[in-house]
């Protein structure tokens, strides 16, 4: 960083802004510290444990209410004075590059080592692996845009620095609980031969999973475009008996509106001649009438 002073860069502001959320003692940071211990507890079972670069300590106050004897480093005073009453005696203000004092079970590194120069990381890594045998370790090496990440580098680069100390994956140990990336390495006293052959194994296993997923994934894609042209098919079909079912219906429609005119002229014929009719028979009373008159009235004369 080009401000030596970690004081002046790991302050308040830093805390609000430049850990995605707003990093503070919350119930989202709560619980997701809170799930790490309750992992680190189950899986791992240590007595004693280091947080190295604990900022506001809430891994620390995680492990502690779980039984745990742990401690917390940090070289940001604003974090170490930010932390509970409760806790706070447990940690102290710190380079986590520098001698610790005493051995832990287990030491935690989350998202540290990248904030750090090069040297001083290594240091660190060094440093881990004097004071214990097991650490639980996660270092994005992703994340650019960070303004204080300083030291990103990909897994293997520090799989190296760990190694050199004698210290090596634990391939059987799944750390993801952390991050996609974290990494359980443990001090390894067997001969090269046995590494060589749980990472093959390990490899193995990887491999195969990752082939067999790869073939599921060719498979569904054509199970998808199977179902993709049966769609297509019934989308067919339905235009199809659609445009028939609209045919027809064109068609019937046709056909009963020639039948309504036609019975329509039919209906105004049978009229024409009722009304014909009706008006013969009126012009035949009419002269029936008009006849039975003319006898009255000569009948009448006579008389």
């Amino acid at each position: 960083m080009s401000d030596p002073n970690p004081q002046n860069i790991y302050d308040e502001y830093y805390y609000a802004t430049g850990c995605g959320l707003p990093y503070r003692r919350d119930e989202h940071w709560m619980t997701f510290f809170g799930r790490i211990a309750e992992q680190i507890v189950s899986s791992i079972a240590p007595k004693r444990v280091l947080d190295a670069g604990c900022a506001l300590g809430l891994l620390v106050e995680q492990l502690h209410l779980r039984g745990v004897e742990v401690a917390g480093i940090d070289i940001s005073e604003y974090a170490i004075n930010s932390a509970p009453e409760s806790i706070r005696a447990l940690m102290r203000v710190g380079s986590i590059a520098e001698p610790f004092g005493q051995r832990y079970d287990l030491i935690v590194c989350i998202e540290v080592l990248e904030h750090m120069p090069c040297a001083e990381a290594e240091q660190a890594v060094i440093n881990f692996c004097q004071y214990s045998d097991d650490i639980l370790f996660s270092s994005s090496p992703l994340d650019f845009k960070e303004a204080t990440h300083c030291n990103v580098h990909p897994i293997e680069y520090w799989a190296d620095l760990f190694a050199r100390q004698g210290f090596v994956r634990d391939v059987d140990y799944d750390a993801s609980f952390l991050t996609p990336w974290a990494i359980r390495f443990r001090r390894s006293s067997e001969p090269q031969h046995r590494i060589v052959r749980n990472y093959e194994r390990r490899f193995w296993e990887l491999w195969k999973a990752n082939t067999d997923l790869r073939e599921l994934a060719v498979e569904q894609r054509k199970q998808i475009e199977g179902l993709h042209q049966h769609a297509q098919n019934l989308t067919e079909l339905h235009q199809m008996i659609q445009a028939e079912t609209q045919a027809h219906s064109q068609a019937q429609y046709e056909r009963l509106n020639a039948e309504h005119i036609a019975y329509t002229a039919q209906l105004e014929q049978d009229l024409a001649q009722k009304i014909a009719q009706i008006n013969e028979l009126k012009a035949t009373i009419e002269r029936i009438e008009a006849g039975r008159i003319m006898r009255i009235m000569r009948m009448l004369r006579r008389g």
